[in-house]
């Protein structure tokens, strides 16, 4: 699902844009549960994810080594 949306995003010629608009959008609309698993999907090297998709989901996910305070 995030390479359809980053599919619709990357008629955007600036890349930086797209990926943005899909890190919103993930953000916005997608329930925490699915947010969790894609994040650690690409924390773990995100295969099969597009770059525009990657990157959004890179951008949504906790620097490493963040503590939860």
């Amino acid at each position: 699902m995030a390479n359809d949306i980053a599919a619709f995003f990357d008629a955007e010629p600036d890349k930086a844009v797209a990926a943005d608009a899909v890190r919103f959008h993930i953000s916005r609309f997608w329930d925490p549960r699915m947010r969790r698993e894609v994040i650690a999907h690409a924390v773990a090297g995100g295969a099969g994810l597009s770059a525009t998709a990657l990157a959004a989901i890179k951008a949504l996910a906790p620097p490493p080594n963040s503590s939860n305070q």
